[in-house]
């Protein structure tokens, strides 16, 4: 009989047949820190919405232009997020998940997950109403 650390093993290699284990290890626990902050999770939540710079996430989530870039850092680092300059702006958006799949199926199931709670609709609830013109450079 196989044991599920076998069979896991086995899937893994499958998957990343050329990779060495340890690397893809670490992929994965890059994928899970990085999604283990909550603010960091809405982050994600609010980029399935609307691509977005980095003072409209400071505006919906009221926390410190610097902590929302370590936050886009983290995100960045682990493949989730990427980001690409318009004129004065660095706009921030959700990966397709190519790169890793952990980041495929994390992102395919955050898309279902937590639309309900309280705090994720007040937050989409509020960025329609965030323009980077009305916010950004103040």
């Amino acid at each position: 009989m196989i044991s599920g650390n076998a069979l896991t093993f086995s899937w893994l290699k499958s998957i990343f047949p050329k990779k060495n284990m340890r690397y893809v290890m670490k992929d994965f626990t890059k994928v899970m820190k990085a999604l283990s902050d909550p603010n960091r999770v809405k982050i994600v939540k609010m980029l399935q919405h609307k691509t977005m710079c980095v003072c409209e996430m400071k505006e919906a989530l009221q926390i410190a232009q610097p902590s929302v870039s370590k936050h886009l850092k983290i995100l960045e680092d682990a493949s989730l997020v990427a980001r690409r300059k318009d004129g004065q702006w660095v706009d921030y958006y959700l990966t397709d998940g190519t790169s890793s799949p952990y980041v495929a199926s994390l992102l395919g199931n955050l898309k279902h997950w937590l639309e309900n709670e309280e705090e994720i609709e007040e937050l989409l609830e509020k960025i329609p109403h965030i323009h980077r013109e009305d916010v950004c450079c103040k």
